[in-house]
C-alpha cells in the first residue's frame, strides 16, 4: 500500500512540474521571440536561418514595363449591312428576269419585267382625257370672265382637268414599275420570280445583299461596353483566316434581356466582296494605353491570402510579392499590370519561398518559359538550405 500511495505522490508532482513549466515556457519563448515547435517559422527567424546555411537558390529574369494596349475582345460574326427582297408594285405576268442567283447587279440594272398588256392603250385613252377636259376648262374659263358662268362651274371644271392629269401620271408610274430595276450595287443572293408567273403587288421578285462596306457584329458585355466609343477603331479575325479593320458603326443603348449583353457592330470595306454573312469571327477593340510586363503565366504563383500574383528578387536578394492583373493574353504569354516598371522576376523556384526571404539568384537571367520552370523545379528544391515550400 505504501508503495502505491508514494508512486501516485510522484507522479502527482510530476503533472505539476510539467504544467508550471508548460506556462512559464510560453511566456519565455514569446518574450525571446521564439516559435513553437511544429508552427512556421518567422520571416527573421527564417532569414537568419539562411545566413547560417546556404540560401535557395532561384533563377530571374529581367523585365521592363512596356505601353501596351488594353483591348475588349468578343466573338461574333460577320453580317451584311443591308439586305433587301425587291418585290412588285403592280400585277402583272413575268415576260423576262434578266439575273441569276449568285450574279452582280450595278444600281439602275434591270432584275425582271412586267408584262405591259394594255397599259399603253389605257394611257392612250387617258390622254385623250386629258385634252377633252382642257378644251372643257378653256371654254368655262372664258364664259367666267364674261359673267356667264358660275364659279362654282369654273372650279368643277378646274378639278375635272386635275383628275384627268393626276390619272396620267399614275399611268405613266404603272408603267414605269413594269421593268424593276435595282435600287443598289449588290449580289443577287435569292431569286424569287420565275418566267411566266403571275405576279400581284408585294409579291418578291429577288433577295440583294449589298457587299460592301459589311458589318462584323458581337455581343459585348455590360463591365466592358462601357470603354467602347462609336468610330473608335476595331479588328476581327475571321474563322477563315481573313483579318479585317474598321470602324465602330453602332454601340447598342439597350441590353439583351437574356444575356445582358450589348450589340456592337464594326462597319468593314469589303471592295472584292470576299466577306460572307455568317461567319465566326473574333473582335478586338484597343481602348487605351497601360504600363504593362509580358510574362509567361508558368511564373504566376499565390500568396498565403491567396492572391495571384508575381514574386521578384528585390534590393538585398530579398523576395517581394506583387499581386497582378492580367490585362491581355496571347498564344505565347500575357500582359499583367501591377509590377515595378523594372522588376527581377523569378521563374524558377518561386513556389520555395515567400516574401522577406533571402535568396541566392542561381544561373543568372532566365528565359521565363514554363518548360524550364518544369525543369529546373527538382534542381532548386535540392538546393533549398531551410523553410516549407510556400503556398
Amino acid at each position: 500500500m505504501r508503495k502505491s500511495y508514494l508512486l501516485a505522490l510522484v507522479i502527482t508532482v510530476a503533472a505539476l512540474g510539467w504544467i508550471v513549466s508548460g506556462q512559464f515556457g510560453d511566456g519565455d519563448g514569446q518574450a525571446n521571440g521564439k516559435t513553437e515547435p511544429g508552427q512556421a517559422p518567422t520571416v527573421a527567424e527564417r532569414n537568419a536561418n539562411q545566413g547560417e546555411a546556404a540560401l535557395t537558390a532561384v533563377r530571374t529574369k529581367a523585365s521592363a514595363a512596356r505601353e501596351h494596349w488594353r483591348k475588349v475582345t468578343a466573338r461574333g460574326h460577320t453580317e451584311t449591312k443591308r439586305k433587301v427582297m425587291i418585290m412588285s408594285e403592280i400585277k402583272g405576268r413575268i415576260t423576262k428576269v434578266a439575273v441569276q442567283k449568285g450574279s452582280r447587279v450595278k444600281r439602275g440594272d434591270v432584275l425582271a419585267r412586267i408584262d405591259v398588256a394594255d397599259r399603253m392603250a389605257r394611257i392612250a385613252e387617258v390622254k385623250a382625257l386629258v385634252r377633252q377636259r382642257e378644251i372643257e376648262y378653256e371654254a368655262a374659263a372664258k364664259l367666267r370672265k364674261k359673267g356667264y358662268r358660275a364659279e362654282t362651274q369654273f372650279s368643277a371644271a378646274a378639278a375635272r382637268l386635275d383628275a384627268a392629269k393626276a390619272l396620267t401620271k399614275k399611268m405613266d408610274v404603272d408603267l414605269a414599275r413594269t421593268v424593276i430595276r435595282a435600287p443598289f450595287d449588290a449580289i443577287v443572293d435569292s431569286r424569287e420570280a420565275e418566267l411566266g408567273a403571275y405576279v400581284k403587288e408585294g409579291t418578291a421578285i429577288a433577295l440583294l445583299v449589298d457587299e460592301d462596306p459589311y458589318l462584323v457584329v458581337a455581343q459585348v458585355s455590360e463591365n466592358d461596353v462601357g470603354r467602347l466609343r462609336l468610330n473608335a477603331r476595331g479588328s476581327a479575325a475571321l474563322v477563315t483566316g481573313q483579318k479585317v479593320e474598321g470602324k465602330i458603326h453602332y454601340i447598342a443603348a439597350t441590353a439583351d434581356a437574356t444575356t445582358r449583353t450589348y450589340r456592337v457592330e464594326l462597319l468593314v470595306p469589303n471592295p472584292d466582296g470576299q466577306l460572307r454573312h455568317g461567319t465566326t469571327a473574333e473582335l478586338s477593340f484597343p481602348t487605351d494605353q497601360v504600363q504593362a510586363h509580358f510574362i509567361t503565366p508558368a511564373i504566376l504563383t499565390l500568396n498565403d491570402g491567396g492572391t495571384v500574383g508575381v514574386r521578384c528578387v528585390e534590393t538585398g536578394g530579398v523576395v517581394g510579392f506583387y499581386p497582378v492583373q492580367i490585362i491581355d493574353s496571347a498564344a505565347d504569354g500575357m500582359w499583367v499590370a501591377g509590377l515595378p516598371d523594372n522588376a527581377e522576376l523569378i521563374v524558377v523556384g518561386q513556389e520555395f519561398v515567400r516574401q522577406g526571404d533571402r535568396v541566392r539568384v542561381s544561373g543568372g537571367s532566365g528565359d521565363g518559359k514554363a518548360e524550364d520552370s518544369k525543369a529546373d523545379a527538382g534542381k532548386v528544391d535540392a538546393g533549398k538550405a531551410g523553410g516549407a515550400p510556400a503556398s
